[in-house]
């Protein structure tokens, strides 16, 4: 993962030569999906797009999504152009790719992230094993940032006061049972990452929780790491057996069958 790190980096510099931002973020978001759709195991796809439930209207305005991960048993709309819509039941987590990291760009995820976990789902449950996500996870990648990963944590933070965010107390027996407020981490590669201590492995020490139960966030300044700290999250997210299912009928509540006769 160090090495892949670092090939991620270096071959981000080919498209910082072009002359716009578009040109320069798009071959980047395709290095993390490919990367993505190397690594993580077959029970999952990965896709860009909007996120849709059943109180979604057709062309309202909604969050484009870099990196959908989403579960493969579930359907999709296709809207042309390698864009898709996704049911929020179908969703494990999105990821936003950003050139480089700044405060605008942490307050932009934070609200997308916040729809996504606003989306309601309708599924039908009958067995669950492993860690099962108390909602959809939202991430930040970076290829540059701030020098320091406790600016990007401030930035969060700002973000959340900003736009009414109070972020839950983490139980420590039951902290991977609580949906983060937004984001649950924000990775720069070749820097460092943060981490939201809501999932069921974490950096924060158990006595540090016992001592400190405010703590919820997990500061790294790291050349290295960035990118298997991501991987272990997605890995232990997306590694659950669940017997559940999607309920189409609250999607249905304004399709109408009219002169509907009977027969015998």
């Amino acid at each position: 993962m160090k090495a892949v790190e670092e090939h991620l980096l270096a071959i981000s510099k080919v498209p910082a030569n072009s002359g716009h931002s578009l040109h320069k973020g798009t071959p980047r978001e395709a290095f993390i999906r490919e990367f993505l759709e190397k690594h993580l195991n077959s029970t999952v796809a990965i896709g860009t797009g909007e996120i849709i439930d059943s109180r979604s209207k057709p062309n309202e305005q909604r969050n484009q999504f870099d990196i959908v991960i989403y579960k493969r048993n579930y359907p999709k709309l296709d809207f042309g152009g390698g864009v898709s819509g996704f049911l929020a039941e179908s969703v494990v987590a999105t990821i936003e790719v950003k050139s480089t990291l700044d405060k605008a760009g942490i307050e932009q995820a934070v609200r997308a992230a916040r729809a996504a976990k606003s989306l309601q789902k309708n599924e039908v449950k009958s067995f669950s094993s492993g860690y099962i996500p108390p909602s959809i996870l939202s991430f930040v990648v970076a290829y540059d940032g701030p020098a320091k990963m406790e600016t990007a944590h401030v930035w969060v933070k700002e973000a959340y006061q900003s736009q009414g965010l109070a972020e839950p107390a983490l139980p420590e027996n039951d902290r991977a049972a609580i949906p983060g407020p937004a984001l649950e981490g924000v990775f720069v590669l070749g820097k460092g990452f943060l981490n939201f201590d809501n999932a069921p492995y974490g950096f924060i020490p158990s006595q540090v929780r016992k001592e400190r139960p405010e703590v919820c966030w997990a500061i790294a300044q790291s050349d290295r790491g960035s990118l298997l700290s991501l991987f272990l999250l997605l890995t232990v997210a997306t590694s659950n057996v669940e017997g559940a299912w999607l309920n189409p009928l609250p999607y249905l509540q304004s399709f109408r069958v009219y002169d509907l006769q009977f027969g015998l």
